[in-house]
């Protein structure tokens, strides 16, 4: 009766994939960019004592760690089970302290070493004479902006 058919076609058309390798490549990028490496590798375990008043660190570039606690178990066999202190990728005696202050101070703009916080990372099983010693390394070298690095809870501990 109508005097135009339609045509049975068959279905719908295939979705066009041209530009799926722009979107992966795209995502790679994003993530790329995003994503921060971890530029040391912890030697020792550290285990961060929890605190319910938190205060994060403004800009973390200007941040130094200082690690202070046992050696990882693969490490235990050379070092011993004792505390001790990691300074970037390697172990460190509390005389060595003032040596990386400096270095650290002369790889940052001299504008900004004002700013330079030590942030000391320590195993809430070491003992605080080691910490001392670190303060007072510290104090030495004339960093006095230093903070205690510890993980958030929302109870209030006794």
């Amino acid at each position: 009766m109508s005097k135009f058919k339609k045509k049975d076609d068959g279905g719908q058309p295939a979705i066009s994939t041209a530009s799926l390798p722009d979107i992966v490549f795209m995502l790679l990028f994003f993530f790329m960019v995003t994503t921060v490496m971890r530029e040391v590798t912890l030697k020792v375990k550290v285990t961060t004592p929890l605190a319910t008043e938190v205060n994060k660190l403004e800009r973390k570039s200007l941040v130094s760690y200082i690690y202070i606690g046992e050696p990882i178990k693969a490490l235990q066999s050379q070092f011993g089970t004792t505390p001790r202190i990691q300074l970037n990728d390697a172990f460190a005696t509390k005389h060595d302290i003032i040596q990386f202050v400096e270095a650290e101070r002369e790889q940052t703009d001299p504008v900004e070493v004002p700013l330079m916080t030590f942030s000391m990372k320590v195993d809430k099983e070491a003992k605080m004479g080691i910490v001392t010693d670190v303060k007072q390394e510290l104090r030495k070298a004339n960093a006095l902006k230093i903070n205690y690095s510890t993980g958030k809870t929302d109870k209030i501990l006794d």
